[in-house]
């Protein structure tokens, strides 16, 4: 049985969001519990020159429902990028899933080969479907997923690899 572009994107990218969310979770329990203001942690980055925690979770978002909607062919949704709260990213990270799941298998069909098109500050980029989710969309959404982890581990989040991966 082969791995169709469906079973390598939307599962994945719930999964992942889900266990975000989790994390979330306990980063709001672990301020709380150390008398830390919560949006010290949504503020936090790990150095000067890259995004705090807040920007880390949309763009992590938007590479997953970006995925999914130009491999499926359906609009990509347009979030305003104004989170500043626990409660705000979390919802951010559900409206996500519930968008991915919209998703069906059908609409992604063939897709692999399909051609598309994403615009960059500076170009145009171009990828056979399948280069696109596992060359471009899944190591950005990776990235971005693994620098939220990082920064709430930092600052001294009690999170573990299996936090990350969550139940096996």
């Amino acid at each position: 049985m082969s791995l169709s572009m469906y079973d390598a994107s939307v599962p994945v990218f719930v999964r992942l969001l889900t266990n975000l969310n989790a994390l979330l979770d306990k980063s709001l329990a672990h301020a709380e519990a150390k008398g830390i203001a919560p949006e010290v942690l949504v503020n936090a980055r790990l150095a000067p020159d890259m995004f705090p925690l807040a920007r880390q979770i949309q763009i992590a978002t938007d590479a997953a429902k970006g995925c999914v909607a130009r491999l499926a062919q359906i609009e990509v949704p347009s979030y305003a990028d104004t989170e500043s709260n626990f409660a705000e990213l979390k919802a951010r990270i559900d409206k996500t899933i519930a968008f991915v799941q919209q998703a069906t298998p059908e609409q992604m069909q063939g897709s692999e080969t399909r051609t598309i098109t994403i615009k960059v500050p500076d170009r145009e980029l171009q990828f056979p479907g399948q280069a696109f989710l596992l060359f471009f969309a899944m190591p950005n959404f990776y990235f971005h997923v693994t620098t939220a982890y990082n920064i709430l581990r930092h600052n001294g989040v009690p999170l573990g690899k299996m936090d990350y991966l969550g139940s096996v």
